[in-house]
């Protein structure tokens, strides 16, 4: 007999959880790491609000293990602004969240609070509609320079029983600027010539341009992918694993980080995700890409998103510098 987990979960979770999780999944449509991330960060809420108002002994349970389901409207009602700094800071003392961490969960329970009080109508005063985020440090996209982008495809193993398949993922990433998610998930069917259609975050569907580069890798991948053993609903994907399936998320996590040290690129932690930047900052750099242009590539829902690659010239501002009249003197 199978169970519904999401079900026995819910059980352990106060219906004000659950109903705005909900919310976001059926009518905000956000993506399932979006919704597992506000669960998370409101199940830690919770938790220690449970500490924090002595309903239980964190000396007699485990922080993991605190039964949050008896958290009710009147609960609610009860929380303050201060109730929320005070759990910023347990965040930061005693889980040692960065500043990037704490300023998610702020922005969690802006949401959370926001809803309680415009659509369920189960709070009247919004306690964290004055909650300030962090400060944060603007940071630059870590990403693989022009020639280590070379270096890295020129670095795998042909004799690689996985190397089409691994080189062409390589490829996607370094070209179309991909989040991991929406490569995992290509079908062959959404293949067009050199369009790609893929379902990006939020459930958002774009097209994907594939160069000269991509169309190149993907029909040698395809020349040696043998889906003979895959079952019937596996097929369509593009990408499959070693056993068939489609590739998950983390198999392509270690596969880059495979080939990453193995070319010797161990000076910064690369991920897919600093791929996708490497794709966005080539793009920008070389492609004299506008930065709207930049945005729909991406799927950025905001240009502020995107804008941080305005910042990773750094050749231009040397001869920015250079240009200066006073530089001769």
């Amino acid at each position: 007999m199978k169970y519904n987990i999401e079900s026995v979960e819910n059980n352990n979770r106060p219906e004000s959880l659950i109903d705005f999780l909900n919310y976001l999944e059926t009518i905000k449509r956000k993506s399932v790491n979006t919704i597992n991330g506000y669960k998370t960060d409101l199940t830690v809420f919770f938790r220690f609000m449970m500490v924090y108002r002595g309903k239980v002994n964190s000396d007699l349970i485990e922080f993991e293990e605190i039964d949050i389901s008896k958290i009710d409207d009147e609960f609610l009602q009860s929380i303050k602004l201060r109730d929320l700094y005070a759990f910023l800071s347990f965040t930061e003392k005693y889980r040692g969240n960065s500043a990037y961490a704490r300023a998610r969960k702020v922005a969690t329970l802006k949401s959370f609070f926001k809803y309680l009080q415009g659509k369920a109508k189960m709070i009247s005063d919004n306690p964290a509609s004055e909650l300030e985020s962090p400060k944060l440090d603007k940071r630059h996209p870590v990403y693989l320079t022009l020639n280590q982008s070379i270096h890295l495809l020129g670095s795998l193993e042909k004799d690689d029983k996985n190397y089409q398949r691994d080189y062409c993922i390589l490829t996607f990433f370094l070209n179309c600027g991909m989040r991991l998610s929406e490569l995992c998930s290509i079908r062959r069917d959404k293949i067009k010539e050199d369009t790609l259609t893929i379902i990006g975050k939020g459930n958002k569907e774009r097209t994907v341009y594939l160069n000269e580069a991509c169309l190149k890798a993907l029909e040698n991948y395809k020349k040696v992918r043998n889906d003979s053993k895959a079952l019937p609903e596996n097929k369509t994907f593009l990408f499959l694993s070693s056993r068939n399936s489609p590739i998950s998320k983390r198999t392509v996590e270690v596969m880059i980080k495979k080939h990453i040290t193995n070319a010797g690129l161990t000076d910064e932690k690369y991920t897919p995700h600093k791929l996708r930047h490497t794709a966005a900052t080539l793009m920008y750099k070389y492609g004299n890409v506008d930065i709207r242009s930049l945005q729909s590539i991406l799927g950025h829902e905001n240009i502020s998103t995107t804008q941080i690659y305005t910042h990773v010239d750094d050749d231009s501002l040397r001869e920015a510098v250079k240009s200066n009249p006073l530089s001769k003197l």
